[in-house]
């Protein structure tokens, strides 16, 4: 079994990756939020992988933080999840939200994931509120989970005041790089919005 690689990384896509260990290139399938995590081509990475053995191939799967593979394992570990629908649903939601979810019992959210119906999402509840929460998230997700809830809070509030949504967001993110510490509120963030929309 490949649990680790780490190389250089010759090609990165939002859900693919070609990692070059010490001459090997190894192509691995991760998720939309590994891409954005995970450095740019050329940079070293560490990728923590799972390899799938199908009925006519082997495929390998790449994941930024250990956290991220400990999850798709649950998921696929679940009746009508196979990998690739374990990777849409990691590439739809942060590992700290699909666990509060869980957590809470909230089958509606789920249903919004790609290829999660309702049987499905209360399935995904029933099987994992109980082994979900045993995950390990550093605190750094954590806090990085609650300023994007603030960022998102920020966005309704313009969308709220007649701002498009494409707008709101492109503002908020243009306040973000204002705050590199990540130490704002959504008070913060709607004032700096505001004062760029009008300039």
């Amino acid at each position: 079994m490949i649990e680790r690689l780490k190389g250089k990384i010759l090609q990165k896509k939002s859900t693919e990756i070609i990692l070059d260990c010490n001459g090997v290139g190894f192509s691995a399938f991760i998720s939309v939020n590994s891409s954005e995590t995970l450095p740019n081509e050329g940079e070293e990475a560490t990728l923590y992988t799972i390899l799938i053995n199908r009925e006519d191939s082997f495929e390998l799967y790449g994941f930024s933080e250990i956290f991220e593979r400990d999850v798709f394992k649950l998921l696929i570990s679940i009746s009508g999840i196979g990998p690739k629908s374990a990777m849409s649903i990691l590439s739809s939601m942060s590992v700290p939200e699909l666990q509060e979810k869980i957590i809470l019992g909230d089958s509606i959210s789920l249903q919004k994931l790609p290829g999660i119906g309702k049987k499905t999402a209360e399935r995904i509840i029933l099987e994992l509120k109980d082994r979900i929460h045993k995950i390990s998230i550093p605190a750094v997700f954590e806090l990085k989970k609650e300023k994007n809830l603030i960022a998102r809070e920020a966005v309704a509030a313009l969308v709220t005041l007649g701002y498009s949504t494409a707008l709101a967001e492109k503002l908020i993110n243009k306040a973000l790089s204002d705050f590199p510490d990540n130490n704002f509120t959504a008070e913060q963030l709607i004032r700096k919005a505001l004062k760029l929309a009008s300039s």
